[in-house]
C-alpha cells in the first residue's frame, strides 16, 4: 500500500515596498528567509506594470518553494499602508499618487490572501514574531532611517487606531515652532531631528553656527550625511559627537513622552542610525530617564532590533501573513 507524503509546512510571502526599491521573500514559521530578491519601485510609472513585474519576479521563487499550494498568504509593508482597507493612501515617496487598492490588486494577481500595513507597523510585528520583542505584550518599535517610523504594541496587539494610521510618533511635535519638515509642512517634528535626514540638517546647522574645528569642515555641505557624521565621531571629532548628543537628547525626550503614554516594557530601535551605537544610545537613554516622572524611571529597556537588517523588512511584512485565518 502506497504511503502518502507528509504535508509540507506552510510558508508565507513578505513584500516590503519602498520609494526606491521593493524587497520580497518567502519565509518559514521561525523566520528563515528561504528565497528572496528585489526590484525597482521607482521605475514603474504605472501600478499595473509594477504588479506584473512583482508577480513575474516572485513566481519562480514560489515554484522553488514547492508551489502556490504551500503559501498561506502574503504580507505587505508599504508607506501609508492602511491595515483596515488594504489601501496605500497619499504616500509621498511612491511613484503613484492618491489612494491605491494595493492589497486587492496583489490578491487578484497572485490568487492568495493579502494583508497590508505600513512599514513601521510591519517591523513591529516582525520584531514580536522573530526578534527582540518575542514574548513581549507591550513595546514600541521605532525605525530610525531616512524618516522616523513607529509601531506601538499594547496587550499583544498592534495599535491601528480607528482609521488604520495610529502610531506616527515621527510626526509628533517635539520642539514647538522648530525645524520645518519639507514633506509635511509642519514645524518641530521628531522626524525633523532624529532621522538620518535630521542628523544631516543638525550637522549643517552646527557647522554654520559655531567656529569649532571639525573634520566635517573638510566635507562639501551638499555631501554631508549621517554616515560622514558617524565616521567623524568615531575618529574623536567633538562636533560630530555633539551632533549625536543633540539627536539623542531630542529622541530621548520623545521616548519619555511615549513611555508615559503607553508604559511599554521596552523600546526597540531599528534602522541605519542605530549603527552609531552608544554615540546615540547613551544620550537617548539618559535624556529619556531624565524626562520621565519617578513611577516610570528605570523600568523601560531601550534595545536594538535583533533582526538582520537585510532581511528585516521582508520578515516584518511576512509576519502579517501568519495572522491570516
Amino acid at each position: 500500500m502506497a504511503t502518502s507524503k507528509p504535508a509540507l509546512d506552510p510558508l508565507v510571502i513578505g513584500i516590503d515596498i519602498g520609494g526606491t526599491g521593493t524587497k520580497f521573500g518567502i519565509v518559514d514559521r521561525v523566520g528563515n528567509v528561504l528565497f528572496s530578491s528585489e526590484m525597482s519601485t521607482k521605475k514603474h510609472k504605472s501600478l499595473e506594470t509594477y504588479i506584473d513585474e512583482l508577480y513575474n519576479s516572485l513566481k519562480p521563487l514560489i515554484d522553488k518553494a514547492g508551489g502556490v499550494g504551500r503559501i498561506k498568504g502574503i504580507g505587505v509593508g508599504a508607506p501609508n499602508g492602511n491595515y483596515y482597507t488594504g489601501t496605500v493612501e497619499y504616500a509621498p515617496n511612491l511613484p503613484w499618487k492618491g489612494i491605491l487598492p494595493l492589497a486587492k490588486l496583489i490578491q487578484d494577481k497572485f490568487n492568495l490572501p493579502v494583508v497590508l500595513t505600513n512599514d513601521a507597523n510591519a517591523a513591529a510585528i516582525g520584531e514580536m514574531m522573530y526578534g527582540a520583542a518575542q514574548g513581549m505584550k507591550d513595546f514600541i518599535m521605532i525605525t530610525l532611517g531616512t524618516g522616523v517610523g513607529s509601531g506601538i504594541v499594547a496587550n499583544g496587539n498592534l495599535i491601528y487606531g480607528h482609521d488604520g494610521f495610529a502610531g506616527e510618533l515621527g510626526h509628533t511635535i517635539i520642539i514647538p515652532d522648530g525645524r520645518m519638515h519639507e514633506g509635511t509642512g509642519k514645524k518641530g517634528s521628531l522626524e525633523s531631528y532624529a532621522s538620518a535626514t535630521g542628523v544631516t540638517l543638525t550637522a549643517i546647522e552646527f557647522l554654520k553656527n559655531t567656529k569649532k574645528k571639525s573634520l566635517l569642515r573638510n566635507v562639501k555641505p551638499e555631501e554631508i550625511d549621517s554616515k560622514k557624521v558617524f565616521e567623524a565621531a568615531i575618529q574623536g571629532d567633538d562636533l560630530a559627537k555633539e551632533i549625536f548628543e543633540y539627536t539623542g537628547k531630542i529622541l530621548g525626550m520623545a521616548l519619555a513622552n511615549a513611555v508615559m503614554f503607553s508604559s511599554p516594557e521596552a523600546i526597540i530601535l531599528f534602522g541605519g542610525l542605530t549603527k552609531a551605537g552608544e554615540l546615540i544610545l547613551k544620550p537617548t537613554r539618559e535624556h529619556m530617564e531624565a524626562n520621565l516622572i519617578k513611577v516610570f524611571q528605570n523600568k523601560v529597556k531601550i534595545l536594538v532590533s535583533h533582526l538582520k537588517e537585510s532581511d528585516a523588512a521582508i520578515l516584518g511584512a511576512s509576519a502579517l501573513a501568519w495572522e491570516i485565518k
